[in-house]
């Protein structure tokens, strides 16, 4: 079985038998072509993995094939050949994109190890690219944030967009309920054509039928011309309807209708329209208890519950609220022409502590204020609005400068007692340790300890890490970011253990 396809492109056929040959002994699948459109039509029907190109062609350049493949399929390697070369060929080719150029005449040997080397790049851009896909995002789609619980709303971001499904969104005031529709929408194929958002609640009831459907002339008072709605502003991309659960009965039973068929009708009109819609659904309540209460209606519950989709509170994603909070200070203090750079370390911890009960609408509201308010490089403690420092005076942890502190799961904690990542962030100390010696270990003495007892922080480190990977199945950016550390510190750290053990042995 060929280990690997190739379009070999040379207008010589006798050449061009010798470096098929050459290809097929390294294990190559060749196809073997004289002509440059005859090798886009092929590359198109079925991209290789290797393209041998030479540069002189009976009907185009080489380089101009080059440049067309670098566009539609980039992820293509490409080595040029000919028989004219010159150090200004070779870098314009290399420039262009090529692997490597080789001159004719050339032997068996020295097409193998470009090739090889060819095939060895591809592996590692490809491990490079699944490594990449595996770390956690810092920013999506309008979203900001890598805390586990936002990798998980990506993910089903990225597995719904291209589906017609609809989807029902489900999370707290100022979660982003609008911000994740429209990202499905953009990520998804309708991501050219409209993108259309009606909110619920902020309609009159009276009005909401005609801000859907859309209304005729004269269909009521101070209906002077025909209008569109959102169904039909809407068609062939997607419709968002925010806050859904306040929707009115009756009107929920003639978006059913819509719904199930695409068909519906103006205010006031006599005849049926159609459109192709994708409806994403959100509120912040409980939609199944709004069902149980009668509010809801339960057939169109099911209609627009298919894949759900539930925004986490700000208070649950952990450092999230400093990276949103840092880009939002970016933003505001160039928007105000103010010179703020970042935040104290006790903001820092402030921000961290503080429940943000309006999420990140509420977070906006907070930067927003510090930075009209104030002038200074930093933001410091007493510029945090009044309702923010009276709630974490009230909290049990106060606010303080001391080094942010690593919170590690239960598990993992009983598993180890101690948590080693001194070079991550300084671990938090229960009331019970103290720094005497005779207090250092609670229930036992220190004069007890043996040399034997004592492990070698690294591997008391290892250990743990090792631990949490087996607990994620082996998934590194999981694990690390239940560890609340980058993937490159486990890898990093991974190397150093292999050093270290050998240095043993």
């Amino acid at each position: 079985m060929a280990e690997f396809s190739v379009i070999l492109v040379e207008d010589s056929m006798s050449l061009g038998a010798l470096y098929s040959e050459f290809l097929c002994s390294e294990g190559g699948d060749v196809k073997l072509v004289q002509l440059g459109e005859e090798a886009l039509k092929e590359i198109n029907r079925q991209p290789p993995d290797l393209l041998v190109l030479d540069i002189k062609l009976p009907d185009m350049s080489g380089m101009d094939i080059l440049a067309q493949v670098q566009q539609t399929h980039p992820d293509i390697t490409v080595i040029m050949i000919t028989a004219h070369g010159s150090i200004d060929i070779a870098v314009d080719a290399m420039r262009a994109g090529a692997f490597d150029f080789l001159v004719k005449p050339f032997d068996g040997k020295r097409l193998s190890i470009t090739v090889r080397n060819a095939l060895k790049q591809r592996r590692l851009l490809k491990l490079v690219g699944d490594y990449e896909k595996s770390l956690p995002k810092a920013n999506y789609q309008g979203f900001i944030g890598e805390s586990l619980a936002m990798q998980t709303v990506y993910k089903t971001i990225d597995c719904v967009a291209d589906s017609k499904a609809s989807v029902f969104i489900v999370g707290e005031s100022g979660t982003g309920k609008e911000v994740c529709a429209e990202a499905i929408h953009k990520a998804g194929k309708r991501a050219e054509k409209p993108f259309i958002a009606l909110n619920c609640a902020s309609i009159p009831k009276d009005l909401i039928e005609s801000q859907i459907f859309g209304h005729t002339k004269g269909a009521f008072t101070g209906a002077v011309n025909q209008r569109d709605g959102a169904a039909t502003q809407a068609d062939g991309g997607t419709l968002f309807l925010d806050e859904i659960c306040e929707m009115e009965l009756e009107l929920q039973s003639k978006l059913l209708r819509f719904i199930q068929t695409g068909v519906f009708r103006r205010v006031g009109g006599t005849k049926d329209e159609k459109v192709d819609v994708r409806f994403i659904s959100a509120t912040n309540k409980d939609p199944w208890q709004q069902v149980q209460q009668g509010e809801f209606r339960e057939d169109l519950y099911y209609r627009l519950h298919v894949i759900p989709v539930e925004l986490p509170p700000l208070k649950e994603r952990g450092k999230d609220v400093l990276l949103i909070a840092k880009k939002l200070l970016r933003q505001y203090a160039t928007e105000e022409s103010k010179p703020f750079k970042g935040f104290s370390k006790q903001v820092q911890t402030a921000l961290c502590q503080y429940p943000w009960p309006g999420n990140v609408r509420q977070l906006q509201n907070v930067i927003r204020q510090i930075v009209v308010l104030n002038d200074a490089p930093e933001v410091e403690f007493e510029m945090l609005p009044q309702q923010v420092k009276t709630q974490l005076s009230q909290t049990a942890k106060p606010v303080s400068n001391a080094s942010e502190t690593v919170q590690v799961s239960t598990q993992l904690a009983h598993a180890n007692p101690v948590e080693p990542f001194a070079d991550q962030a300084q671990l938090e100390v229960g009331s019970e340790y103290q720094n005497t010696p005779e207090q250092a270990m609670p229930n036992q003495q220190v004069s007890s300890i043996t040399n034997e007892q004592i492990e070698a922080l690294w591997k008391t480190e290892k250990r743990t890490i090792e631990h949490a990977i087996a607990m994620c199945d082996g998934n590194i950016p999981k694990a690390a970011a239940l560890l609340d550390i980058s993937p490159s510190t486990i890898y990093r750290k991974k190397q150093s253990w292999d050093e270290m053990e050998a240095a043993e042995s």
